[in-house]
This record gives C-alpha cells, structure tokens and sequence, in this order.
C-alpha cells in the first residue's frame, strides 16, 4: 500500500472542524498574500538597495501577478494527477526559496525572477486552498471550513502588510523577507504532519479545461467573478487619490482599517451561514458592494457616508472569494482542483486589469469616473445572480 493510500485511509470527513490541517491551510493563504503585498510595505527600502526607482521597485508585484496569471491553469493541469499534498508542499517550497532569494539578492533581475517563482507558487496554493479545506469535512461543514482557510488573506492585509512595513524599517527589508522565507518553512513541517495526503486525480480520468468551462454555471460564475474584481480593484487601487479629491486624505489610514475590519468581519459571518445561505450571501454581496460604489459615487464629500460606505464594502467583499469558489467548485464537482485554476486566472486578470483600466479612467476623467464604472460592472453582476438559480448559484 502507498503513504498516499495509507494517509487517506486514516481520515474521513470530519463532522467538526478539524483546526490543525486547517491551520495549516489558512497560514498558506496569509504566506501567498504576504508574499505578494510586502513589497508595498518596504518599497523604498527596495528601490535603494536594489538601485533602481521606486516606480520600478514596484514591479516586483507586477511580475508576482504575472507569474500566478500564466502559470496556474497550465501547472494546475500538468500536475491533476499529483498528490494534493506532495503538490502543497512543492508550492511552500517555492516560497522558501523565492523569499530567501529575494532577501540575499542586491540584483533587480535575480530579485525579479524570484519574485515570479512566488507568484507561480501562489497559483498552486490559490488552485488547493478551497478544495482542500472542503475535502477535510462533511458536507454541512465544507463553507465553514473553505473559509477558515481563506482567512489568510485578509488577516495578511490588514495585519500582515502593516506589521511587515514595521519590521522593515525596524530590521531592515532584506530580514523581512527572510522571516517570510522562514515562516513558508515551518509551515512545511506543519503541512507534512498534519495533512492528509489527498489523490489527484488519475491521467485517465482528466479531461480538457476546454470541456471543463463548458459544464452547467462555471462560466457564470467566472463572469460574476471577473466584473466583483475588477471593479472592486479599480476602487481600492485608486482610493487615495478618490479621498483626496474631496479633502479626506487624512482619513485614508481610518478608512482602509475600517474596510479591513469589515473583510474579516464578513469572513467569520460567511463561515457561519454559507452552507445554509449560499445563494442569499452571494446576492447580498454583490448588492451591497453595487450600492457602495453608488454611495461614493454621490456622497464623497461626506466623512460619515464614506466610512458606511467603504465598511459596507469590506462587509461585501470579505466573503466573495469563499463564495464565488464554493460556486465554481459545485459547478465544476469532480473537476474542482482543475477549475479552481480557472478562478485563480480570473481574479490575477481582474486585478491586473483593474489597476490599469482605474489609472486610465482616473487620468481621464477624474477620480468620480472610478465609482461610476465600478457601478456600470456590478449592476450586471447582481442580475446574473439573481436570474442564474438553476446551475451557478442555486437555491439549493
């Protein structure tokens, strides 16, 4: 008998939610959005060391995004047939040594090509994360336990970020990244111990990502997905220069810690209700985030509706994520791993997108037109939900 069988053999879905493996799963979550964030947090630190604009320092994020959008459908395919956990395991490495490469190297290209192996890592952990919290528990429990691993990535930047840009100046940006590279390590360690060792899927039983896209509601959801992420990174990209349109520059600091209050906030609510209220919380979310992006469309002048209407939005977009996977992974039902790539693509596109169709639109009409288009993409999305009960967000 294989580890692989001998591993699964030992564990059936829990009926509660098993905290170790899901630990396990939620720090891999915050290690892939710290990665990805920290560059933001110790950027002039970078750009001096490195020898080059901060401008261009900041193209380290750029080229993590690249390296997730390219390589996650491909690398999700060619490895179908991997064991879940040797393919997890594989992904921290990645991280291990991109973040220890990127501390150690003084060289802006060496520093690049690490920081494009973490974003290929990120697209493996972002393709695992959801089906692998999903398999470890019954089916009553697989909402709560997806979003117990997703935390990760809002606790990384509200919490994470910041406290990164602390250690950076206290310890230098280099020793930052190598706690990062340390962390990726132990969790390891702790990943091996506690996890299971789920299969892949057999090379047989695969089927083109093409067929895939073509089952009942997948493409829906990936469509609602595409416009929720876009619009929302066209608004939070561009935030500060929308405060300070108005005067409210000053607010930007109290106004990110609300939306972020707000995301973990709406994480923990999901959990709770979202194998009971699935639908009725993917409606809700899109809604109330189309109704916050009309809310600054009209009242930014406003202190007091700006705070309710940024923390309105953090309510709707915590969730998102775990819902709209959830989603995708009912869709797509045996083919979940696989289509979960798809995802991953979807949402580095409309982050990708959305920073450069907001810097457009913000350079072109103002900072007033960034609300109006993020209204223009969520209006559709909410009569997508709505109408699509049958196969993308069922009732049941």
């Amino acid at each position: 008998m294989s580890t692989t069988q001998i591993d699964v053999s030992r564990v059936a879905p829990a009926t509660r939610l098993p905290l170790l493996p899901l630990i396990a799963l939620f720090t891999a979550g915050l290690i892939t959005t710290l990665t990805e964030a920290l560059p933001a947090g110790v950027l002039p630190q970078m750009s001096t060391a490195l020898g080059v604009p901060e401008s261009v320092a900041g193209q380290t994020v750029t080229i993590y995004a690249i390296g997730t959008l390219l390589t996650a459908i491909p690398v999700s395919l060619a490895t179908a047939s991997w064991p879940r956990r040797n393919l997890l395991l594989t992904a921290l490495a990645g991280f291990v040594i991109a973040n220890l490469v990127t501390a150690v190297s003084l060289d802006f290209t060496v520093t690049m090509v690490a920081r494009f192996l973490a974003g290929a890592s990120s697209g493996v952990v972002w393709s695992l994360l959801g089906g692998y919290a999903a398999r470890l528990v019954a089916p009553g429990l697989k909402g709560r336990a997806m979003a117990f691993a997703m935390a990760g990535t809002p606790v990384a930047l509200s919490l994470g970020v910041p406290v990164g840009a602390y250690l950076g100046k206290v310890v230098g940006w280099q020793l930052t990244f190598g706690l990062v590279s340390a962390l990726a390590g132990l969790l390891i360690a702790w990943t091996a111990w506690t996890l299971p060792n789920f299969p892949g899927r057999p090379a047989g039983d695969r089927i083109p990502l093409r067929r895939i896209l073509k089952l009942d509601g997948l493409r829906t959801v990936l469509a609602v997905t595409g416009a929720f992420v876009l619009a929302h990174t066209i608004l939070y990209t561009y935030i500060a220069p929308v405060l300070a349109s108005v005067g409210l520059q000053d607010h930007l600091q109290w106004i990110l810690l609300a939306f972020g209050i707000a995301s973990i906030l709406s994480i923990w609510l999901t959990g709770v209700l979202i194998d009971r209220h699935h639908r009725r919380l993917v409606v809700a979310s899109t809604a109330l985030f189309a109704v916050s992006a009309a809310v600054l469309a009209v009242a930014t002048s406003s202190p007091l509706a700006d705070y309710l209407a940024v923390t309105a939005w953090g309510l709707a977009f915590g969730g998102a994520a775990i819902l709209l996977q959830s989603a995708l992974m009912r869709a797509a039902g045996e083919h979940a791993d696989v289509a979960q790539s798809s995802m991953v693509t979807t949402w580095n596109l409309g982050i990708g997108l959305g920073g450069l169709v907001g810097g457009v639109l913000l350079a072109g009409f103002g900072s007033g037109s960034l609300m109006i288009a993020a209204v223009v993409l969520l209006l559709p999305a909410v009569a997508v939900v709505i109408l699509a009960r049958k196969h993308a967000f069922p009732t049941r």
